[in-house]
């Protein structure tokens, strides 16, 4: 009999290789188990026995389920975890060869409501918060490179900590990312973001590796350690609040806001995807929207029609129209 249980552990460590978001594997891994006992509840106790019928239960379960706690419903956005996750398990099941067909393959995902991305930074909020490092500390210049490159690239937080410095190619302005499920992508880095980080790793990071010259990672502790996930938030809010901005401003902050300020400015919705790393064209849409009346604005500029100085002067005559006759 091949049990649930028993292959959790497997698909956990598939997540790590494929390279799964620690937080997506934390998610899946919290909300299998409410999967798992929903069918030994039915006396399915054998993966190989799982039908699709089974799984199209299990979400109408989760539709009317309630918590004995609040007496709430499960949200949207709860149920389509649960649910990419139970795809997920079932799809790394067929994979490895433990079922022959996925009995989740046709299961679909609810669909969210679509909401915009909150608390977009202004460009003179961008130049404040820049200003606020000391540029004559190690902490200081590192932090100003690390907020140069999150700005410069829209990378993804965990993308960021996972930076190596055989990633980063200073001469030709660009930086490999290890993007989620081993796709890597090459983005480009601006000047700015350019002149910072080679500072940092010439003159900062030396001193931070001294006793862990082996270290790969871009970005160091002053322990000589991997930046933390949580150091890193912490500094991007630190000096968001010193800067007096008012919004909350995490590290995602400014991958929203490199995507809508390059949508503003006339980018190539394609390119705009390839550089945040999108599988699909609808996740980058959304910037589209966000970047509202700019997107307009961008049109009445650049587009030749409307720069057309003949056909604006060749204005429509006034034309006045004989009241018809009463038939």
């Amino acid at each position: 009999m091949s049990s649930f249980t028993n292959h959790l552990s497997g698909f956990t460590e598939h997540m790590k290789v494929k390279n799964y978001s620690p937080s997506s594997i934390f998610a899946y891994c919290q909300h299998l188990p409410g999967l798992f006992a929903y069918l030994k509840e039915q006396g399915i106790k054998d993966v190989k026995r799982v039908t699709r019928n089974h799984l199209q239960e299990y979400q109408l379960m989760l539709t009317k389920h309630r918590s004995s706690r609040t007496k709430d419903k499960y949200s949207a956005g709860t149920i389509c975890t649960k649910t990419r996750a139970m795809k997920r398990f079932f799809k790394y099941l067929e994979d490895s060869g433990v079922i022959l067909i996925d009995p989740a393959l046709h299961i679909k995902e609810p669909k969210i409501p679509a909401h915009l991305p909150r608390n977009i930074l202004a460009t003179e909020e961008i130049k404040k918060i820049m200003a606020q490092p000391r540029l004559n500390t190690l902490s200081g210049l590192r932090a100003r490179a690390l907020l140069e490159v999150l700005y410069s690239t829209g990378i993804r937080l965990e993308e960021l900590m996972n930076l190596t410095i055989f990633d980063c190619d200073l001469q030709g302005g660009l930086l490999r990312v290890k993007g989620k499920f081993s796709k890597d992508r090459v983005v480009p880095l601006g000047k700015h973001a350019v002149k910072f980080l080679k500072e940092y790793i010439t003159k900062v990071r030396p001193h931070q590796t001294k006793k862990n010259k082996n270290l790969k990672n871009v970005f160091v502790s002053r322990f000589g350690g991997p930046l933390s996930k949580q150091v890193i938030e912490i500094l991007v809010r630190g000096y968001a609040k010193k800067a007096g901005i008012k919004k909350k401003v995490t590290p995602h902050t400014f991958r929203h806001t490199f995507a809508t300020d390059l949508i503003r400015n006339g980018a190539d919705i394609n390119a705009v995807r390839n550089m945040l790393g999108h599988a699909y064209l609808s996740a980058t849409n959304i910037y589209i929207r966000v970047a509202g009346t700019e997107v307009k604005r961008t049109h009445t500029s650049t587009h030749p029609r409307e720069r057309d100085k003949e056909a604006k002067e060749n204005a429509i005559p006034d034309i006045r129209y004989k009241k018809a006759p009463n038939p």
